[in-house]
């Protein structure tokens, strides 16, 4: 079910009896009165014992016999938790159906004393059927009244509404399964919302009585719908002026008589349009707002009839190549062979709108075919960029043996590097059932035309060679998973897992300390690795335990620290895009694009880089300028530092700055902040994206006070230089937006979380991070004030805090 579609059950279709559940009492009972109005004297010794009455109105009348609860005694807080069954069935409610709660307290006899009664609407203001706890208020002294409308509502008048309200309504919504659920945030919520009610108690002085009743729920949501036609009611639009809900199980969906018009329309203006027909002024400007739609924006019957109209004149702008191709009709063999020879008439197009031919949107294989024609300009550089989301443009095409798929083969042969990586990223989605056979189709075809080559294409190496040193790669990272299972599973603290691990090197597998051969680098295959240091291997702290391995290279050195770990491919490639982008316009921002691989559904390696996490350094060296100067002192510089070191890092913090904020990378924490000792900054740890976090209020931008004071303050120079960069690298990167947007559209189909779970809103929610409605002047002052919002929020603060508490006990 996407995002935009509404299941529901008709009410009038249920033919089950009406169920709910009395759960309890919630307050304290007012002291019983004698007769004279005086306090009972025997009110302490007595025990009250309650029941619940229960009667069903509809339409303000009575409607079958009244149900009571069994006697509750135990007291002082009363739980009945008792299912209540009527025998009306849900099919004969009616829109004002309502139930009615009396509270009656039998201690004293015959003389029962009424305690109070609430009464509650079964369908609310959309005419949905109320499912979850419903906590009424109670009208002290009043038996529960059924007209319509009631006397005495369970419902908290609005003007009485308080925080306790607002927060029993979101309870309600989190016991359905409308709000996610996270373990320690919960606890700590739950924490503070009994401290809420306690305060709220002591406020009130005990005066209100609340009963809390559950009603069930459905598969879907349940809408009132009478049984059969009524002709005789008076049409509610006519009689009122009250907004009617109506349920369209066919929205979203084609609208067959505008679909006919444009046919009709198409058809009539198809072969006697005037070639050279030019639009008007107000014409020509409702083109290029069309033209400047992001690649998500779907087009009108409109717009895609204007574009239609004028798709001669269309063809000189190449801008304008990827809307109209989203305006043809595909179906209708005419109208698409006369788009098919537009296209080869048009001007080429860019790399990136390529791309965007490549998403599921567009299905003609002629399309498709056209942009790799386009990618096949691209040099290899470009498309290793763009490796990964080409890949998975693999699951969109029509057939196993597609165009594109013989395209990255063929780009495959000519650089082992993208061959390497090529082979890894299909690997990785044999894994996925329902493309299993495309993929490993696809598997076939590079290693049938890669053992074919010849060694003098490569130098030294024969296909065959080449192949083999890839497969070798596969069973390094097998007997790599398989270690870390084992290290896993030993019993006790960090270090003594450590010592298994090089127990495990040194002896039973001490084959991987110098290989036969040569492997190449998964990482970076045009490195020959020959073997593993164990005095150099370590364990890092965390969860997962992942390995953090040292290995000897083919020239006597040896190649950075890798480790296992769980895939943060997407994001990692994002980084490195976005600085090759920054880059192209002369800004570098001394990022820290690390070579991160997936070899498997959850596990993979990463490039270690040699840095400290700010939290080591900030409890080691008590501020960041404090570190730096361990390492870069100057006297005469900025902080005692030199002002190299503090311009790198100023640089790197506005850099990350701005690519997490458009990412939206959540579950920020000065663990997961590391720097290096020249001064940059850089991120690890990408679990969440596209604004999903799992603390409470994250800032918008993820910019902690320590990075602040290493910049001297909010008010120094420093800071002032920081802003600007930051406003310089968001313009540029808008600049792409359509590039990076493409990118995660044709990730649509991975199983990545954070996109898989509603693609469609994750490309919105990364769209509007870019503000395409701002020109570039309005989009500083709105960067610049998004900053200022940040650092000024101090609740993550009160989080870090929590955090540190929690990794320190790991």
């Amino acid at each position: 079910m996407t995002g935009n579609e509404f299941r529901f059950f008709l009410s009038c279709d249920i033919n089950l009896p009406l169920t709910f559940r009395i759960d309890r009492l919630e307050g304290t009972l007012p002291p019983a009165k004698s007769p004279n109005s005086e306090v009972d004297s025997t009110t302490e010794e007595r025990i009250a014992e309650l029941y619940v009455e229960c009667a069903l109105y509809i339409d303000g009348a009575p409607f079958g016999l009244p149900t009571r609860t069994r006697l509750e005694s135990e007291g002082p807080t009363y739980c009945w938790n008792e299912l209540i069954t009527l025998s009306t069935k849900y099919r004969d409610l009616t829109g004002h159906s309502q139930l009615a709660f009396t509270v009656w307290d039998v201690s004293r006899g015959k003389d029962e004393r009424l305690i109070g009664g609430a009464t509650i609407l079964l369908f609310n203001s959309k005419r949905q059927l109320k499912t979850g706890k419903q906590k009424l208020r109670l009208w002290q002294g009043k038996v529960a009244d059924g007209s319509f409308t009631t006397a005495t509502p369970g419902k908290v008048p609005k003007h009485e509404r308080g925080e306790l309200e607002r927060l029993e309504k979101l309870l309600n919504k989190y016991e359905r399964g409308q709000i996610q659920h996270v373990d320690w945030l919960d606890r700590l919520a739950f924490k503070s919302i009994e401290k809420i009610k306690e305060r709220e108690s002591s406020k009130n002085g005990n005066s209100h009585l609340y009963l809390v009743v559950e009603f069930g729920g459905f598969e879907h949501r349940v809408v009132f719908q009478e049984s059969g036609a009524n002709f005789l009611l008076p049409s509610p639009i006519a009689s009122s002026n009250e907004i009617v809900t109506v349920w369209d199980p066919e929205v979203g969906k084609i609208n067959p008589s505008e679909h006919k018009q444009l046919k009709l329309a198409r058809s009539l203006t198809r072969g006697i349009i005037d070639r050279d027909l030019k639009p008007s002024s107000n014409e020509r400007k409702a083109i290029q707002r069309i033209l400047k739609y992001p690649p998500t924006r779907t087009l009108s019957g409109d717009e895609r009839q204007l574009l239609w109209k004028f798709r001669f004149s269309l063809m000189s702008e190449k801008r304008a190549l990827t809307k109209f191709l989203r305006c043809v009709e595909w179906s209708d063999v005419q109208e698409a062979k006369q788009a098919l020879e537009l296209i080869g008439r048009g001007e080429m197009i860019d790399v990136c709108d390529a791309l965007e031919l490549l998403s599921p949107v567009f299905e003609s294989e002629e399309v498709r075919a056209y942009a790799v024609s386009v990618l096949e300009r691209a040099d290899d550089e470009e498309l290793q960029c763009y490796l990964l989301q080409l890949v998975q443009a693999l699951r969109f095409e029509r057939s196993d043996k597609s165009r594109l798929s013989h395209f990255l083969v063929q780009r495959s042969l000519q650089n082992i590097k993208f061959a390497s990586f090529l082979r890894w990223y299909v690997a990785v989605e044999l894994y996925d059932p329902a493309y299993a056979k495309r993929f490993y189709c696809t598997y076939e075809i590079l290693e049938e035309n890669m053992i074919k080559l010849s060694a003098s294409v490569n130098g030294d190496e024969d296909g065959f060679k080449l192949w083999q040193s890839l497969v070798r790669q596969t069973e390094l990272t097998a007997q790599l998973c398989s270690i870390t299972r084992d290290v896993r599973n030993v019993r006790g603290n960090t270090q003594k897992k450590i010592e298994k691990l090089r127990q495990l090197l040194s002896g039973l597998l001490s084959e991987l300390t110098y290989f036969e051969e040569p492997i190449r680098s998964p990482l970076d295959p045009g490195v020959l690795i020959t073997g593993i240091v164990p005095s150099e291997s370590s364990i890092f702290k965390s969860a997962l335990h992942p390995l953090r391995l040292t290995f000897r290279t083919a020239n006597g050195g040896s190649c950075k620290d890798t480790c296992i770990d769980l895939g943060i491919l997407l994001v990692v490639q994002m980084v490195s895009l976005m600085d090759r982008l920054l880059k192209l316009e002369n800004l570098d921002l001394h990022l820290t694009p690390y070579k991160v691989l997936a070899t498997g559904q959850d596990e993979g390696m990463l490039e270690f880089i040699p840095s400290r996490s700010l939290a080591q350094i900030l409890s080691e060296h008590r501020s960041i300028i404090s570190y730096l100067q361990k390492f870069h002192p100057d006297e005469h510089g900025p902080f005692g530092i030199t002002a190299t070191c503090l311009e790198t890092f100023i640089k790197s913090c506005a850099g990350y700055s701005v690519i997490t904020y458009i990412l939206g990378i959540g579950d920020r924490h000065l663990d997961n902040l590391l720097l290096r000792d020249d001064g940059r900054l850089f991120h690890v740890d990408f679990g969440f994206i596209l604004g999903r976090d799992p603390k409470p209020f994250p800032p918008p931008m993820k910019l902690c006070k320590e990075m602040v004071e290493a910049m001297g303050g909010a008010e120094s120079q420093y800071y002032t230089r920081f802003k600007s960069y930051c406003c310089e690298a968001y313009n540029i990167l808008r600049k792409s937006s359509n590039l990076i947007l493409n990118l995660f559209h044709l990730m649509a189909g991975s199983n990545i979380p954070d996109i898989a779970s509603d693609p469609e809103k994750g490309i919105l929610k990364l769209q509007e991070k870019f503000r395409l409605d701002l020109d570039d002047e309005a989009s500083i002052h709105f960067f610049q004030d998004l900053i200022n919002e940040s650092v000024s929020a101090l609740f993550p603060q009160m989080v870090e805090t929590i955090h540190r508490w929690a990794q320190y006990w790991r």
